[in-house]
């Protein structure tokens, strides 16, 4: 059994959080409105897709790792078009994200294979 690093945990755990309490949040907006708010429902996917990637992810399944950089990558696309601060936290959390599952640990436990080394 492959040992999960710490920061893949995290990263794991923050995806499922942030979209559970997402979809929590925009699901209490569908109240039979009409005409059918299908952002809404856009919204809502995109939420549940955090949650099947961090789950993944806890699963060592690589596409999932790639699949969590898209999401937030995609989050910092939307946050551009919003204020400053807004981009500027999308942006670190992609560096963190990017940090913690592609260092040589979180490497291994996706690809199941030692890193590489020089020399």
């Amino acid at each position: 059994m492959k040992t999960r690093p710490w920061p893949v945990i995290g990263v794991s755990c923050l995806l499922m959080a942030a979209g559970s309490v997402g979809l929590i949040y925009h699901l209490s907006e569908f109240k039979g409105l009409q005409p059918f708010p299908y952002e809404l429902l856009l919204i809502s996917v995109v939420r549940l897709l955090a949650i099947i990637f961090g789950a993944y992810m806890l699963l060592g399944r690589n596409w999932a790792r790639w699949m969590a950089m898209a999401w937030i990558a995609f989050h910092v696309v939307l946050s551009a078009f919003h204020s400053l601060g807004e981009f500027a936290i999308h942006s670190l959390i992609l560096a963190l994200f990017a940090f913690a599952l592609f260092q040589a640990k979180a490497s291994k436990y996706f690809t199941g294979r030692e890193p590489r080394t020089n020399g």
